[in-house]
């Protein structure tokens, strides 16, 4: 049997990783600026990570949602103390998309209404609802476009309220920092507006933090950057490290039903061992103010290095967009197979930055030289 054949692939096997560093079958070291598209959120093989994991499957690996499983609070807890939000309900699921699919179900439910807006090159996963309010045509099939979605653009508070006034709009679906939408930044008065609408109108305000989220920005939610308390937040990708995992954070005034939303493996056993490693990592090594930090000092460095065919450099935290004046093939590639590092991509000339949230000072300098070299060369 052969693999469907949809992705582009270097021809590269990662054999083993420790940190903000990775290493293929053949030996070789590379800096990883990419983090499994920020997946990787307390860095390669974390020992505490590593231990969480393997003494959870030396007891138990699954069981199903009908029995009592503690972990899942202990998660809930350490998650809604770490990132302010203890008075909201936690869902555990398995993907981003997963996550997106669910709080759009859940808003619907609760105002009866099947209108979606969302921004203008928004990525919010390739399922169903989840997909339609994706902004791309070519990942949409036929079934998935039955014309739920209104897509407007970032930062344009007029055009969202003339939409928001008619109604009929179930929920506005937002990232604060688009990631495949080329790090994109949402403005505090935006958000704010959009709030006070969703307030007035009944309509769901949803912060899609599945890439954005989870220390990423330097804060632990990208919109607590701008004031503003969602009623449902979307979570995965740096939930569990690489561990399959999602969440829905859902506001108070939504109040569970049985059998509304379900899940076979969503809040398994060893999802929530991950999940519990992470936050504790996260805790203890102080890694929202690293990426902070980090970020911040990456930034500046790339802004002030007046590097050859850069436009612009641009995010929070460790969720780093550079704009180049030429498509970013040829850059990443040099990246990766000259200099041994790995980024990440969006559009045709945007190189996105998401390492591990453990990256130090001395690495992100590494990378600017790294980056300066690769540039000279064009």
């Amino acid at each position: 049997m052969n693999l469907f054949d949809v992705y582009p692939l270097f021809d590269i096997t990662i054999d083993r990783g420790e940190g903000a560093k990775v290493w293929d079958d053949k030996g070789e070291e590379y800096l990883d600026l990419y983090g499994g598209h920020a997946v990787i959120s307390i860095g390669h093989s974390h020992p505490h990570y590593v231990e969480k994991i393997t003494d959870q499957v030396k007891k138990l690996g699954f069981y199903s949602n009908s029995v009592k499983n503690p972990l899942q609070q202990e998660v809930a807890d350490k998650l809604g103390k770490l990132s302010g939000y203890e008075d909201y309900q936690l869902f555990l699921i398995n993907s981003g998309a997963e996550a997106n699919e669910n709080a759009l179900k859940l808003a619907s439910f609760y105002n009866k209404r099947t209108r979606v807006l969302a921004i203008e090159k928004a990525f919010h996963g390739r399922t169903s609802l989840a997909v339609e309010a994706t902004n791309n045509p070519k990942i949409i099939a036929p079934v998935n476009a039955n014309n739920h979605v209104t897509f407007l653009p970032i930062n344009d508070l007029s055009a969202w309220e003339a939409e928001i006034n008619k109604g009929d709009v179930c929920a506005c679906i937002i990232e604060c920092i688009q990631g495949v939408g080329g790090i994109r930044l949402v403005d505090k008065d935006f958000l704010y507006g959009i709030q006070k609408l969703c307030e007035a109108h009944n309509t769901v305000l949803i912060c899609d933090e599945i890439q954005c989220g989870y220390g990423r920005s330097g804060k632990f939610f990208a919109h607590q950057h701008l004031g503003v308390k969602p009623d449902i937040i979307t979570v995965a990708k740096g939930i569990g490290n690489g561990f399959p995992m999602g969440g829905v954070l859902i506001s108070p005034k939504f109040k569970p039903v049985y059998g509304q939303l379900g899940t076979t493996f969503g809040g398994n056993h060893l999802a929530c061992a991950a999940a519990i490693a992470v936050l504790d990592v996260m805790k203890d090594e102080q890694l929202v103010k690293n990426a902070a930090v980090v970020g911040e000092h990456l930034m500046k460095r790339l802004k002030e290095a007046n590097l050859p065919h850069v436009a612009d450099v641009r995010g929070r935290g460790l969720m780093i967009g550079i704009e180049l004046d030429m498509p970013y093939k040829e850059v990443r590639s040099a990246l990766l197979f000259k200099e041994h590092c790995f980024t990440g991509c969006s559009g045709t000339n945007v190189i996105r930055l998401l390492p591990p949230l453990c990256l130090t000072i001395e690495q992100a300098d590494q990378f600017v030289e790294k980056f300066t070299k690769v540039l000279n060369d064009f």
